[in-house]
């Protein structure tokens, strides 16, 4: 039970003034007109896909990061301006990327 459950069982006839608004009617990131790059390397005989182009500030980097990973079920990082995801899902990432409103250019393969 938390703090609000306790005060409306305290005080059930008071009416808040302001009720917090959880509704997200904004895009989830940063978007931008050009293109990201996604593209496909071998680093070390190791397929990673390699996301590049992103103009976005760090914050909106790391929760694109980590829900292209919670999406995958991959490990990834993000280093120097781009996000590597361990293993070839460019399709996925792209499609992922198109439903939250970005361009993305296929590079390579």
């Amino acid at each position: 039970m938390d703090l609000q459950d306790q005060l409306k069982n305290l005080f059930p006839d008071h009416k808040p003034e302001n009720e917090p608004d959880n509704s997200d009617n904004g895009p989830a990131y940063w978007l931008q007109e050009d293109p990201i790059i996604c593209k496909y390397e071998k680093r070390k005989g190791k397929p990673v896909t390699i996301i590049e182009g992103y103009n976005g500030a760090d914050s909106d980097f790391k929760k694109l990061t980590k829900d292209l990973k919670t999406l995958l079920g991959v490990g990834g990082s993000f280093k120097n301006e781009a996000i590597i995801i361990q293993g070839d899902y460019r399709d996925k990432i792209m499609d992922f990327l198109k439903e939250n409103g970005f361009s993305v250019k296929r590079v390579g393969g």
